[in-house]
């Protein structure tokens, strides 16, 4: 039987139904694969473990026929899968439990799986944002909270601009078409507010150190 854990949502993605003068502008969720290389560092993990089995080899090259050498190293690669597509799990069940809106007055953030919450970003509250996209349109947008606002970092990771832990600035990580979502921000912020300010950053800024 089908069970859909956040049918108590009167708007998908919000806790409660939106004002009659507020309205959705786009709503999206992180791509899973990337998620799991941006956040999780799957490459590195993958290059970890086959460096392994390289070495591996290595040293028993000089005592070993070329099939039984290349066996040693057979172990090591296998881990390395297990736990790549451990991490992948993990990133694509973060990725359909979350689901980013932009409406004309704030930016919302329904993150968690086993522990669901929802923050709310009102325009006002946002004084930059970055956004990092790459030649795929996959990106991250991150938000540089003005104000009294804090958050916490191991609660809202991975949905965060990574290593920016005395002030934890919320991002939109990994998701489709991020320059066209980033103008859609822009341009709900300028209403909003006087004159927002979005940047270009490299993919590097926001991704997770390896």
């Amino acid at each position: 039987m089908h069970h859909d854990d956040f049918k108590f949502e009167p708007v998908r993605g919000l806790p409660e139904a939106l004002p009659a003068d507020e309205h959705i502008l786009w709503q999206g969720s992180p791509h899973a694969l990337r998620l799991a290389k941006d956040a999780w560092a799957l490459n590195w993990v993958l290059g970890y473990f086959a460096l392994l089995a390289a070495i591996r080899v290595i040293m028993v090259s000089p005592d070993m026929s070329l099939t039984a050498v290349m066996a040693q190293g057979i172990p090591f690669l296998f881990a390395g899968g297990v736990v790549a597509l451990i991490l992948i799990g993990i990133a694509t069940v973060q990725a359909r439990s979350t689901v980013y809106t932009l409406t004309n007055k704030r930016a919302c953030m329904r993150i968690g799986a086993a522990l669901t919450m929802t923050l709310n970003l009102p325009y006002v509250c946002i004084g930059n944002a970055q956004a990092a996209v790459r030649a795929s349109g996959l990106g991250t947008i991150t938000f540089e909270l003005i104000g009294e606002t804090r958050l916490s970092y191991l609660m809202t990771w991975p949905h965060v601009r990574p290593w920016h832990m005395l002030r934890t600035q919320p991002a939109f990580r990994a998701i489709p078409d991020a320059a066209r979502v980033a103008i859609i921000f822009a341009e709900a912020a300028e209403t909003r507010v006087s004159m927002p300010h979005v940047t270009r950053a490299t993919p590097s800024d926001v991704i997770a150190a390896e």
